[in-house]
């Protein structure tokens, strides 16, 4: 008896998702197979966001579905076809299949299987079919997502030259494509039509001229920035929200190499206290910037730039909040390495403060948002390619906060800290000094680091006052951790089935002993014994690709856009003698007219709200289709809800709010 089956066909919605090519479907059963059938309706097919119906014929009752077989073929020109999925509903029942793609078909004669939507480990395959999909899928996947060794000291990463190497299923669409260069383009045009972006080499006259580049560009908290920047409690204010809130740490006694004594910083301190007395409450703070000593300094425009690797020392006081008490340069102290202090000379203090923000520019630039999440997770987007094929929950799971990140990862190694990027024309540590400085911050980074609570803990800071990104994390981990543990629980029953998985033990192994094999003291395991590493795993890195991205990116623009702040490089040595500092000396140290207007653009480009940003928790593509999964989906987004309301709820009065970790501020992938 012959059967018709309804077979519903989704095409993506960016522009050229649509195809003219031919495209033919088979049907996969435990019975059998399908005819091949072109999707032809009487009119225009497969347009860009259409949803086209369809009949397919089989013979035989196929039973339960297993594949759909897409091939694509050419019609006249070759033109790529994106499918969203395909669904299939079963003649004389009320049973549909829905069969999940979101993939690029490339190419004259390309075949895709698709496996139908349900997450299922190997241990759930009997089917020789099935077996089989898994393997050819992924033997094919390594073939195309290869390892690449970057460099010495430094996680392995996408085997590919320029973005335009990559598979299109990983490419950005078009539309973002166009953007991402327009914007650029649009931000160095608006500041050229000033006629300041080309003024190389040549100083500001005073601070307010900087205002002079504050046009369109601007935000609410730039403008508070460049109103307070000057201001001690500011300064402080920046180590616990600004874009590099994970430095500071709680100290009960100075380093040996920083030698401040109690009588130096008793003005700063409360009259009823002594420096002795707040270490003992745990009061007293560090910021070090030991791992920028030594770098080698950029050379721009043939002008020698400089670095410092200062140590600010930081108290919480009663009234003021956090602020700075002590500030030493470099780290070795001697005669012309003086202690700054807040009773010294104005310009003095000042400048000091500037240089310790100008370490702040490099480390949170290179090190807390390039390497700690998007070099981080790129290893995870290689092993779940390479290792997890896409019917497996672990992949279902992870693959929407993976989005775009290989070409946004490809664009910051080719056009950011390449040789001639901006980096190397801008920023005092482009050049030789980006290498050294990752491979520094690699030597010490941990995983136990990129888990929130651990974090905090291991940096004393979880009593801090107004440490509002340690607040709105520890929120955002709890939520992301309870969705995790529920998808896995629906799919792990117990730690066996999470050590007898041998796909996800390749996956993990492959994140250890390949993509972090130049990071021998990462301190991750290379096996996964307990279900709940597995949970904590999967969190880390939801957790990094939303979450952690936006607090170091989101703000860039706000804190960078008023270039004194947070200058990218310094054209002056640091200051030996304090009464010796002018006006002078700080114009010609901090950044010129036309790196300014650099820095100003490229932070406003890079920290700007992405126009298809897709929010964590709103998965525009359904790998998930069990009603169980998409119940705890449904769970993840309330939760996400309950905790935008209360951050909004805590800002609400504030001069200065703290939105970055808003659940819809938060992209669902690294994508910038």
């Amino acid at each position: 008896m012959q059967m018709e089956y309804k077979v519903t066909v989704a095409t993506g919605t960016s522009e050229y998702s649509g195809t003219n090519n031919y495209v033919y479907v088979t049907l996969v059963g435990e019975r059998g197979e399908s005819e091949k059938t072109v999707l032809d309706n009487p009119g225009l097919d497969l347009c860009r966001g259409a949803v086209d119906d369809y009949t397919v014929r089989s013979p035989v009752d196929l039973g339960p579905l297993i594949l759909v077989r897409l091939e694509k073929k050419k019609y006249w020109v070759e033109d790529n076809w994106f499918c969203r999925y395909v669904k299939v509903s079963v003649p004389g029942e009320r049973l549909s299949y829905t069969f999940p793609c979101y993939r690029w078909l490339v190419g004259d004669g390309v075949l895709v299987e698709l496996r139908e939507g349900a997450a299922k480990k190997l241990s759930d395959d009997t089917l020789p079919v099935e077996l089989s999909h898994r393997k050819a899928e992924l033997q094919e996947r390594q073939k195309i997502y290869r390892w690449l060794a970057w460099a010495p000291g430094i996680p392995k990463c996408i085997d590919s030259k320029t973005e335009a190497d990559l598979p299109q299923d990983v490419r950005f669409d078009n539309e973002k494509r166009s953007d991402f260069v327009g914007s650029l383009h649009y931000a160095l045009l608006e500041l050229s039509l000033k006629k300041l972006a080309i003024k190389f080499g040549k100083s500001w006259n005073d601070l307010d001229d900087f205002k002079r580049i504050f046009w369109k560009l601007r935000s609410p908290i730039a403008e508070y920035t460049m109103e307070h920047w000057k201001e001690d409690w500011f300064f402080g204010f920046q180590f616990l929200n600004g874009s590099n809130p994970r430095m500071i740490k709680r100290i009960d006694m100075l380093p040996p190499n920083f030698p401040v004594c109690g009588d130096m910083v008793q003005p700063s301190l409360m009259p009823t206290t002594n420096l002795k007395m707040e270490f003992k409450k745990g009061n007293i703070f560090l910021v070090d910037y030991a791992l920028m000593d030594g770098i080698p300094a950029n050379v721009i425009s043939d002008q020698q730039q400089h670095i410092a690797a200062p140590l600010c020392l930081l108290y919480e006081h009663p009234d003021k909040g956090l602020i700075p008490i002590a500030i030493q340069l470099e780290q070795k102290p001697d005669k012309d390495t003086p202690i700054f202090l807040p009773n010294d000379p104005p310009l003095a203090w000042l400048l000091a403060k500037m240089w310790v923000r100008h370490a702040e520019f490099q480390v949170f630039q290179l090190l807390s948002h390039l390497l700690r999440t998007h070099l981080v997770v790129e290893v995870f987007c290689v092993a779940t390619m390479r290792q997890l094929p896409a019917v497996h929950p672990v992949y279902k799971l992870l693959t929407p906060h993976l989005r775009y990140t290989l070409e946004i990862n490809c664009r910051g190694r080719t056009q950011l800290i390449s040789p001639d990027g901006i980096f190397k024309k801008v920023v005092s540590t482009g050049g030789d000094g980006v290498l050294l400085l990752a491979q520094r911050e690699y030597k010490v980074l941990t995983y136990r680091s990129l888990q929130p609570k651990f974090d905090f803990l291991d940096r004393g800071v979880t009593k801090l006052r107004d440490y509002f990104y340690r607040a709105h994390s520890m929120m955002l981990w709890g939520v992301i951790q309870n969705f995790v543990s529920g998808i896995v629980s629906l799919y792990y029953k117990s730690d066996s089935e999470v050590e007898q998985d041998t796909e996800l033990q390749g996956w993990i192994n492959n994140v250890v002993m390949e993509g972090f094999v130049e990071v021998p003291d990462f301190g991750l395991a290379s096996e996964l014994k307990r279900k709940e590493e597995l949970i904590t795993l999967i969190s880390v890195v939801i957790f990094t690709s939303t979450a952690q991205h936006a607090a170091t990116n989101n703000g860039q623009f706000d804190w960078c856009a008023w270039v004194p702040n947070t200058p990218c490089t310094m054209r002056q040595p640091p200051p030996t003698d304090k009464d010796a500092v002018t006006m002078g000396l700080i114009m010609d140290s901090l950044p010129d007219i036309s790196q300014s207007c650099l820095q100003m653009a490229i932070t406003w480009h890079l920290g700007r709200v992405q126009p298809d940003a897709v929010p964590i928790g709103q998965y525009v593509e359904q790998y998930f289709t069990e009603p169980a999964a998409l119940k705890v989906i449904d769970k993840f987004r309330k939760e996400l809800k309950d905790v935008e309301e209360q951050i909004k709820a805590q800002n609400e009065g504030l001069d200065l709010q703290y939105l970055y970790l808003c659940p819809s501020n938060i992209e669902n992938s690294i994508t910038i």
